[in-house]
């Protein structure tokens, strides 16, 4: 660009006027706004044009008073709408890249509202707190990553900051995603432009009566941009015949001064320990505080690294590391008698075109320096080259003054080669800190859903399980357990043969859902108000797979039907003496709030799961610095009296646990195993697809969810019965079953499994030794007798058993040991 270009574009010529009149796109709005806009072409499929903004400080060097003012003045804006009490509660969020700087400007004029900005940038050790995705942008994907994940809990206003409003699909799409985890009755939108359609402009005022909540919209220029036919196919067309060498300054040999390559140097800013570098994680109050109180002597040393008799300086920032260049270069513009002026690299690709009525004149090429999650590609300097800078202060945070930094064309080298002097400010990369926060990869794989994993509806669950159906994990069961009682083998290692079951069997799993299935629909609706009453009123229900999972889906309907609620539901694995899958947790954490999350199993035996997953949740604390999932389980039936989120305390028969996948979405077990199961990876799990034939498992849930609207008042009398009770827990199962252990010479609670649905297992998946029976139990155990006479068990009828059933796995199993007496136990 020469300085006879820049001459032209300040004497009046519109930086879109190249743009409007090839494309015939039209610009209309407030007098303000070709001020405040120009136009350029997007190297881009998804749109043709882009709004080049001459006050945000990203692709036009502006200078950062002006920069900084119009963002400050927003925010004053903002304080106004809001009144002094709700701006002091309020929570400001800026979109990455282009508006995080002016994101943060809005807060700081807003007060002393904490601020957030979204980002691509992965950080190993945080977890997401939410995403989102961004439909037009060339990167969509978007992260938030508060330190504190509190931030976004609030119910104070939530201000939404971008550079400009287009569609508005961009901000819907995270009010949306936010709201549904965060609800709050206001939020303020806020942007430089309003550029929407007469098509879009209608779209927040029916999406805040769709959310029940207040959205405004506070904005400093509005107009519209109108687009002819076919405008992207035309876009593409000139961009492929401008798109040469010589729109590149890149192709370029000369250099700002005369052809020789500028002088690069460091400048030590001594930047105030524990301040973060910008919002990715969060920025406070206290933290603008000592950043104000920094702000003069870093700017003093910038300005004594200057060449003297520098007459324009750039301070240019990187990507989404947009506020601290900013307000370094407005406490610099108040320290120097240069000309001072601001913007930032950026991962756009734009066409350059060296013409006054275009926005973008030059474009400096240079690769990606910060090791990003999409990979490398190229990043971009618009209107740096050429533009009569005797000096570019180039600031970078230290996650990205990387050796690709510094290699010959690498941005240094690059501005260098156009500038006499370049100095390169590093700015410290604040990373919260977890303890002991191991190394993961930054993302997890999506949920497994049916019909490719499972038989339920993909609504209705997500797994959070990898897929080993293709793997041979089944074993004998009396091979297993010789295995698993020797040490030579975790019951989690392999997987029994799915039992068959006769016709007689199948005959009593009908009957006896049909008798409880108004019993069962009871359960589910109690434990699922009180879910909703003293957990979450929009919870995240993960159900401990398997036998949790049609629990968690039938709590899922219940709140469908009763609340018109849709609720996310998982299912994870937790194994026992192995502890909950910790990858499925750092999943859901970057998902949802952990406080939202609520474990869901189909019953309590003794007690153990939920032993194992308090221990496990603490054990994840320590390790992730993840807080906030909450161990109590929520289950239909607490016969061990060790949780208190429950529908029932009876131990009576639930029918599923009467089969294993036939009645689970023909899911097996879940499976840990070294060799299967890395460090990064869900725990497993196999999809029965050949028992398809065989299946129960939408017709049990179709059973108690039938029943739901005839149960409906029984249940809100046994909830309120409920929720006056007194639901301490007793844990007085545990205390059963150590006795038992004792009496009968077992010496190891583990082989003891009280309660019909843990007889059950023992039945089907391991070698049981007896089966004892609470005197005078009737149809309850119809089922677990049959299986009892099938595997030549004998059934003990005991007095004052806390539980109807209590199945006792043979203890120190050999093969030799198969006396359904255990005389034959190896001692």
């Amino acid at each position: 660009m020469t300085e006879r270009a820049r001459a032209e574009g300040r004497a009046g010529v519109w930086s879109g006027s190249w743009v409007a009149e090839r494309l015939g796109v039209e610009v209309t709005g407030d007098e303000t706004l070709t001020g405040m806009l120009g136009l350029a072409l997007r190297r881009n499929p998804k749109r043709a044009h882009l709004l080049v903004s001459n006050v945000l400080g990203k692709h036009v060097p502006q200078a950062p008073s002006v920069v900084y003012g119009h963002g400050v003045a927003l925010g004053r804006r903002v304080r106004d709408l809001l009144g002094e009490e709700a701006a002091r509660s309020a929570v400001v969020l800026g979109y990455a890249e282009t508006a995080t700087g002016l994101g943060h400007s809005v807060a700081d004029g807003l007060g002393p509202a904490p601020y957030l900005h979204s980002t691509r940038r992965p950080v190993a050790g945080v977890a997401r707190a939410g995403g989102f995705e961004e439909s037009h942008s060339h990167a969509t994907s978007h992260l938030l990553l508060p330190e504190d994940p509190a931030l976004l809990a609030g119910d104070g206003a939530l201000v939404l900051v971008d550079d400009e409003f287009s569609t508005g699909n961009t901000v819907l799409n995270t009010v949306r995603a936010l709201h549904e985890r965060y609800p709050r009755e206001r939020y303020v939108v806020v942007a430089l432009v309003d550029m929407r359609s007469p098509a879009d402009a209608g779209r927040l005022e029916e999406f805040a009566r769709e959310i029940g909540a207040r959205v405004d919209l506070v904005t400093a220029a509005s107009g519209t941009v109108r687009l002819p036919p076919g405008v992207l196919d035309k876009g593409q067309e000139l961009v492929a015949r401008y798109e040469a060498p010589s729109t590149d300054a890149d192709a370029g040999a000369g250099a700002g001064s005369g052809g020789a390559a500028g002088r690069v140097a460091r400048v030590d800013l001594r930047w105030p320990d524990g301040v973060p570098d910008g919002g990715r994680h969060g920025f406070t109050a206290a933290h603008r505080e000592r950043l104000e109180q920094a702000l003069p002597e870093m700017a003093a040393r910038i300005a004594g690294a200057l060449p003297a008799g520098a007459r324009r300086v750039l301070v240019l920032g990187c990507e989404e590391l947009m506020y601290a260049p900013l307000r370094l270069a407005h406490a610099l513009e108040g320290t120097v008698d240069a000309e001072v002026r601001y913007s930032t690299t950026t991962r756009s690709p734009v066409l350059a075109v060296d013409d006054p009525g275009y926005a973008i004149r030059t474009r400096l090429v240079f690769p990606a320096h910060d090791d990003p999650a999409d990979g490398p590609g190229e990043r971009y300097a618009y209107n740096v080259a050429g533009a009569g800078f005797d000096a570019v202060v180039a600031v970078v945070d230290s996650a990205a003054d990387t050796p690709a930094l510094h290699a010959r064309d690498g941005l240094p080298a690059r501005l260098a080669a156009h500038v006499p002097h370049v100095l390169l400010a590093v700015v410290p990369s604040y990373v919260p800190t977890a303890p002991h926060a191991p190394e993961r990869p930054s993302m997890l794989p999506e949920p497994l859903r049916g019909p490719d994993f499972s038989s339920y509806p993909p609504d209705e669950v997500g797994w959070l399980l990898q897929d080993l159906s293709d793997v041979t994990l089944e074993a004998p069961t009396e091979e297993r357990e010789e295995a698993i009682q020797s040490g030579g083998a975790h019951y989690a290692e392999s997987l029994p043969v799915e039992y068959q079951p006769t016709e007689q069997y199948q005959e009593l799993f009908h009957a006896a859902l049909a008798t409880s299935a108004a019993r069962l629909a009871r359960a589910v609706g109690a434990v699922t108000e009180i879910v909703l009453t003293e957990r979450s009123p929009r919870p995240v229900l993960v159900s401990l797979a398997r036998a949790g999972t049609p629990v968690g889906i039938l709590m899922r309907r219940w709140a469908r039907f009763r609340h018109g609620l849709d609720l996310p539901h998982y299912a994870v694995s937790i194994v026992r003496g192995r502890g909950i899958d910790a990858n499925a947790l750092r999943w859901l954490a970057g998902r949802h709030d952990p406080a939202d999350v609520v474990f869901v199993d189909g019953w309590t035996g003794k007690g153990a799961i939920t032993r194992e997953l308090a221990t496990a949740l603490r054990a994840f604390e320590a390790s992730d610095g993840i807080t906030g999932f909450d161990p109590e389980i929520a289950v239909l039936a607490d016969p061990a009296s060790c949780v208190r989120t429950y529908g029932t305390r009876d131990d009576f028969l639930i029918p599923s646990a009467c089969l294993n996948s036939t009645v689970s979405g023909l899911i097996s077990r879940t499976v840990l195993r070294a060799d299967l199961v890395g460090p990064h990876d869900f725990h497993g799990a196999k999809f029965y697809r050949e028992l398809s034939g065989a299946d129960l498992s939408t017709a049990f849930l179709d059973a108690v969810s039938a029943r739901f609207p005839d149960v409906a008042d029984a249940v809100d009398a046994q909830t309120k019965e409920l929720l006056a009770a007194d639901r301490t827990p007793t844990w007085e199962g545990w205390a059963a079953v150590e006795r038992i252990s004792e009496e009968y010479g077992i010496h190891d609670v583990n082989l003891v499994k009280p309660g019909v649905g843990e007889t059950t297992r023992v039945m089907l998946r391991r070698v049981p030794w007896k089966v004892l029976a609470r005197a005078g139990a009737g149809a309850d155990l119809d089922h677990v007798r049959l299986l009892a006479e099938q595997r030549g068990v004998p059934v003990e009828e005991v007095d004052g058993l806390p539980y109807t059933c209590v199945g006792l796995i043979h203890p120190r199993y050999t093969r030799g040991a198969t006396g359904a007496d255990g005389r034959a136990v190896a001692l």
